[in-house]
């Protein structure tokens, strides 16, 4: 029985990042020596099982099969005589596809960190075009390390979309990859390369038909990593990547890859937003129904959100777009300030009048917004 780290682990310690998970191969074992040594086996859908005192992953080395299409058609084979090379042959790409020894010894049968050194990302074998979330992977791992793809596995993503593998994607995966991906340094990459591929008008096609009108690619792709750049949260970067969008594509593409609520909210209400800021300057009444239809009164961090993705839309155009940012802050501080009992007070008819009129008092008693 022979051990190995594999994966990830393996790839990012040759890059010199912080190695935060690892997993580990096991050679030459079946289930009952997993069993006889403390592991806890882990599901069962193929053997894995849990270190007996560090809880870390070990696979028992394993073959795959496809079995039918999409990415749930495998059958898996794992019994001693399974080789690392044989495990290391199944998995995506190159520079995954390596092994470190208990002795420290590099594995790397299909030339990963030939590949790592040269920033390319390249499929291990045609095994590859077997699993649709593979595509999905790639762009997310080209946003990470924006690392080039080899054109023959572009090639090959491009024929997988055509054959209709794309099609097979469930929302919860392609919701899994994307967030992953606009959590990365250079998100725009991801998309880039799912439109490059074809894969874009599979998994999100209302995003893809908008990439028709010229000013869009670059826009969003500006605007996307100027949201890494200053480390936004996922629900930011969502809204960004749909900010072009009809209202009505955008709750449709929600839809299509099973977003969470809360980028869904945020995404609907800067495309309105942004919309309304085109029609009218802000003034006392215009900015307090703004802090009501985002429901800022109530949750403050809603209008931060909201002005984090007006920033960085507002940085992607020539010339920079103007945002109130300090007048809408100090707007919700007066708003929220006012002491609704107190401004109720002789107005038993009319109390959310009374105090709506208290509110619009405190914000037109602020300094109004220049450059608007």
């Amino acid at each position: 029985m022979k051990t190995y780290a594999v994966g990830g682990s393996v790839r990012d310690e040759l890059l010199g990042l912080e190695v935060k998970d690892r997993d580990y191969v096991v050679v030459g074992a079946d289930p009952a020596e997993m069993a006889r040594r403390g592991f806890r086996p882990v599901g069962t859908d193929f053997p894995v099982f849990l270190h007996p005192e560090t809880n870390e992953e070990y696979a028992l080395a394993r073959t795959e099969r496809k079995t039918a299409p999409g990415y749930k058609g495998f059958a898996f084979h794992a019994d001693p005589s399974v080789t690392l090379e044989q495990d290391l042959a199944r998995r995506d790409l190159t520079i995954n596809a390596m092994a470190r020894a208990e002795d420290g010894a590099l594995v790397d049968p299909f030339h990963g960190e030939r590949d790592l050194r040269a920033g390319i990302l390249r499929h291990v074998s045609e095994a590859f075009a077997e699993d649709p979330v593979r595509i999905l992977r790639v762009a997310r791992f080209s946003a990470r390390f924006a690392f080039a793809i080899a054109p023959e596995t572009l090639a090959l993503m491009s024929r997988m979309v055509q054959g209709g593998e794309a099609d097979a994607l469930v929302p919860e995966r392609v919701w899994q990859e994307l967030a992953r991906g606009l959590m990365e340094r250079s998100p725009s990459r991801m998309v880039a390369v799912l439109r490059e591929c074809g894969a874009l008008a599979r998994v999100m096609p209302e995003l893809d038909r908008c990439f028709a009108r010229p000013e869009v690619p670059e826009r969003l792709a500006a605007r996307l990593d100027e949201a890494a750049s200053r480390g936004y949260a996922l629900p930011v970067r969502f809204a960004l990547l749909v900010l072009d969008l009809a209202p009505d594509d955008i709750a449709a593409l929600a839809r299509r890859v099973n977003a969470p609520t809360d980028c869904r909210d945020l995404a609907r209400i800067a495309s309105l937003e942004r919309e309304e800021a085109r029609r009218r300057d802000l003034d006392a009444g215009s900015t307090l129904a703004l802090l009501e239809r985002c429901d800022a009164l109530r949750r403050p961090d809603r209008l931060e959100r909201l002005l984090e993705v007006a920033e960085c839309d507002a940085h992607c155009t020539k010339p920079a777009a103007f945002v109130p940012r300090k007048y809408l802050v100090a707007a919700l501080a007066a708003a929220r300030s006012i002491d609704a009992a107190a401004a109720a007070r002789g107005h038993p008819d009319d109390i959310p009048g009374a105090v709506r009129r208290a509110r619009l008092a405190a914000i037109a008693a602020l300094q109004p917004p220049t450059g608007h």
